[in-house]
């Protein structure tokens, strides 16, 4: 099966650094194969035989043995990915005129009802909830005035983690590439 490890938190504001080569080896250290790191904030795309669910604790191990750091793991599989790619409007983009992101959930509030617990602002963007992600647009002009900036301080914050749509898109690229690679061999 072909996943991806979401880290939550890593190499942001000077906190949790952890070198993308370094943990690429640990991730191979802890059975992982076609191991792929994709920028610094914390993707890596992987295949194993190991069922999803054992995945997080395994992977938080090691990264605990190996870099000293207790960093959240949230594991998404190809169909999962999928299924945010296809719920993801082909014009939202992550640039100077629009700022759009998927909010990947942690099981613990992945329900439809987070979308009102968010503090967006009435008419400041297009929220879409999907299982498992919140898909958020907001035009940069509104983004400091959408309420969204008050999230980071939200008890909501430490159940998620945020990738922009430009990432999330190169995520399923790599993904497909290491499927493609597999098929191939």
């Amino acid at each position: 099966m072909i996943y991806v490890a979401l880290l939550r938190g890593i190499n942001v504001g000077g906190k949790n650094k952890i070198n993308m080569k370094q943990l690429k080896q640990a991730f191979e250290q802890a059975g992982m194969t076609q191991v792929i790191t994709y920028i610094n904030s914390g993707n890596i795309i992987f295949a194993s035989e190991l069922p999803q669910h054992e995945l997080p604790a395994i992977l938080q191990r090691k990264i605990l043995e190996a870099f000293s750091l207790e960093i959240p793991v949230m594991i998404r599989n190809l169909i999962e990915i999928t299924a945010v790619i296809e719920a993801l409007p082909e014009d939202w983009t992550n640039d100077d005129q629009m700022k759009s992101d998927v909010l990947f959930l942690w099981d613990t509030i992945d329900d439809s009802s987070i979308i009102e617990q968010l503090p967006l602002q009435p008419n400041m963007g297009t929220v879409h909830y999907i299982p498992g992600a919140v898909l958020l647009s907001i035009p940069r002009e509104h983004a400091a005035q959408s309420g969204m900036n008050k999230l980071v301080s939200s008890k909501l914050y430490r159940y998620m983690t945020i990738r922009n749509v430009n990432t999330t898109r190169e995520i399923y690229r790599l993904m497909q590439l290491i499927l493609n690679d597999s098929v191939n061999l």
